[in-house]
């Protein structure tokens, strides 16, 4: 075994990951794999497809998942050298392992964790319960499962796709294959729809018996199968981001709901006379808006809509006070989309379109009346759940991800998942260039587009990402001013995402993105590029969670590539102001004005402070959340409800 490979088994086998192992075992278990693996190559495919039958035979039996996983990982590693070329190294094999273990691998971008799924994905389908690989957009989930299908078809497994625009047939189809891809939205809201249907049947005295076990009777027209197993790709994004996030099928508005829409309107509209410490106040921290006693009278001297006039103050404050904050805090092609004729939300985390997704406590109503839209009155829920009481739900749930060590602790403490962090193939030999400040983005975008135009005239790819969609417009602006040829990659894109990735890593080429360059895509070098450098990745803000920077770095130096990276700051980011609240920020913007140039490294600091701030500002908000969601879901469950159809009287 090679110092690499053994240093590997040194930091997975000794973590705390492998409850009960030590490296002595791990190291049996490879070896254990790397012999079954020398039998099998003399096996025909039919051959192979008949072990496989076997493994799920004794699976199904009752024999331990532990015991099959040095044969099952052997076979898969031979049936995908077979089918697709490609033979897991060493570090996926033992990231294969971790994941039986209910751990978070963390994987370097261009490390394989699509091919390293396949390893617990089949071991877990023995058992014939069902394996659901989750991601985070249907483009990835399909790309995912055709690209792994030989493998999987080899053994004799099917493999289904669930994707947002799948009917009921096929996605009952999907789920009752051996394996199934999708999104975590499309599973989640699976299982209320099935929650519904077993509803319906408990009126008609039929379901009882299913809603107590949980298994769905023959004659209902339920979708999915149970939840065994789940293997979350992305799994930061998903399991953190995500968690929060509150999937709803709403249930039909009544007349009195429908008439909130003009409150709504009068609150958007009345919002612009409101100014912040005269008329409101504002709570960083919790990041809401009162009304001072001046913004009380100011309200009751507008002119209210005829509809309003017998609603009391009290209320109409709380519509503008939310109307205020959506004005200040809600902006369009940065956080959502306006798309015929819809708000859709602009996932900051991944730069897409979060499809389905709505703001709750009337902040997706008040962002509509904002843009003028239709307002769609919140009308109560069927049924909800949020992702993270989602994925509780499963036996046995794993991850993988390139960014996970930072959020270690919060995913040992929700999920009780540990994190593992499997060494690089090869060694990795990215650069990271020292960080550039400057006091106003005035400045910062300046020298962004001349390091650009110096790595453009070498012949090197250069990859920029921004926060947000308006941001890479306007580099987008700046880029052609300076008649810098370039690709814009953000949510209006999306169509094209596919053939914009293919060209980013060519001789020269400019591509500026949102976070959707930052997850699931792999940029492969060109011609000659490797020679002058690799890929220069060029990050022009910071993001609220270290992870997110992280997975923009990860872009460049993919599998022992070269590459660079530097990260480009401004004293008016949007950073400093909710991580040191702007008071704070405004000092710091006072004392720099007017400096010219790169300001001292040591203001980094700020930045790095700012964004532990509001990492454990959200962490908190996450675990208040689940705390109220398991004690109302206790609450309702002693009364005899259905917790997730919990708005129905």
């Amino acid at each position: 075994m090679n110092r690499l490979l053994a240093n590997a088994v040194s930091v997975l086998t000794n973590s705390a990951t492998f409850v009960g192992f030590q490296a002595a075992q791990g190291r049996q278990l490879l070896s254990s794999i790397n012999a079954w693996e020398m039998q099998l190559q003399e096996r025909s495919l039919d051959q192979l497809r008949k072990i496989c039958l076997a493994l799920r035979y004794r699976a199904k039996s009752g024999e331990s998942l532990l015991r099959l996983l040095p044969e099952t990982y052997a076979l898969v590693r031979e049936a995908s050298r077979r089918t697709i070329g490609l033979r897991h190294f060493d570090v996926q094999m033992l990231g294969g392992i971790a994941l039986h273990f209910r751990s978070i691998t963390e994987m370097q971008t261009g490390e394989g964790k699509t091919l390293t799924a396949t390893l617990p994905m089949t071991l877990a389908a023995l058992p014939g319960k069902g394996a659901h690989l989750a991601t985070v957009n249907d483009y990835l989930a399909r790309r995912d499962a055709e690209w792994m299908r030989p493998v999987y078809e080899c053994l004799g497994l099917s493999v289904g796709v669930v994707e947002s625009q799948s009917s009921a047939t096929e996605r009952r189809t999907a789920y009752a294959c051996d394996i199934t891809y999708g999104t975590a939205k499309e599973f989640g809201f699976d299982f209320l729809r099935d929650r519904l249907i077993h509803r319906e049947a408990d009126e008609a005295g039929t379901g009882l018996v299913a809603l107590l076990t949980g298994e769905a009777p023959a004659q209902l027209p339920s979708v999915q199968r149970g939840h065994f197993f789940a293997l979350v790709d992305e799994a930061d994004n998903v399991l953190i981001d995500d968690a929060g996030t509150p999937l709803i099928i709403s249930a039909v508005p009544s007349q009195s709901q429908r008439s909130e829409a003009e409150a709504y309107l009068f609150a958007a509209t009345a919002a612009g006379h409101f100014v912040e410490q005269d008329h409101y106040e504002y709570n960083d921290d919790r990041r809401s808006v009162e009304l001072t006693p001046a913004g009380q009278r100011l309200a009751r001297s507008l002119k209210q809509p005829e509809a309003l006039l017998n609603w009391s103050w009290v209320t109409l404050y709380e519509y503008l006070e939310r109307a205020i904050r959506v004005r200040r805090d809600f902006h369009k092609d940065r956080h959502y989309v306006v798309r015929d004729g819809e708000i859709v939300i602009v996932d900051e985390f991944t730069g897409r379109l979060a499809e389905g997704r709505k703001w709750r406590s009337g902040i997706h109503q008040a962002v509509e009346a904002q843009e003028e839209l239709e307002v769609t009155v919140d009308a109560g829920q069927s049924a909800q759940i949020t992702v993270q009481d989602y994925f509780r739900r499963y036996q046995h749930v794993a991850g993988m991800t390139g960014t996970a060590s930072t959020s270690a602790t919060e995913l040992k403490k929700i999920y009780g998942l540990r994190v593992c962090v499997v060494p690089t193939n090869r060694p990795a030999i990215r650069r990271e260039l020292p960080t550039a400040i400057f006091a106003d983005h005035h400045a910062k975008w300046s020298a962004v587009v001349e390091e650009i135009q110096e790595f453009h005239t070498l012949g090197r790819p250069v990859l920029i990402g921004t926060r947000s969609i308006d941001q890479s417009m306007h580099l987008s602006r700046l880029l052609t001013e300076a008649v810098i040829e370039h690709q814009v990659l953000n949510a209006h894109q999306i169509a094209a995402e596919a053939e914009i990735i293919a060209r980013a890593g060519e001789p020269g080429s400019v591509t500026v993105s949102t976070n959707m360059a930052g997850r699931g895509t792999d940029i492969r070098l060109g011609v000659g590029v490797t020679e002058r450098g690799g890929l220069h990745v060029i990050a022009t803000e910071m993001h609220e969670a270290a992870r997110i920077d992280r997975q923009l770095r990860g872009r460049c130096g993919r599998q022992g590539d070269p590459g660079t990276y530097r990260q480009y700051l401004a004293l008016d980011d949007e950073l400093l102001q909710s991580g040191l609240g702007p008071s704070a920020a405004e000092r710091i913007l006072r004392r720099y004005a007017g400096q010219s140039g790169e300001l001292s490294a040591s203001l980094l600091r700020l930045f790095h402070r700012a964004q532990r701030r509001v990492e454990k500002r959200q962490f908190q908000q996450r675990k208040t959340l689940l705390h109220f969601d398991q004690q109302r879901r206790k609450i309702q469950r002693e009364m005899g409800q259905d917790p997730y159809l919990d708005s129905l009287g």
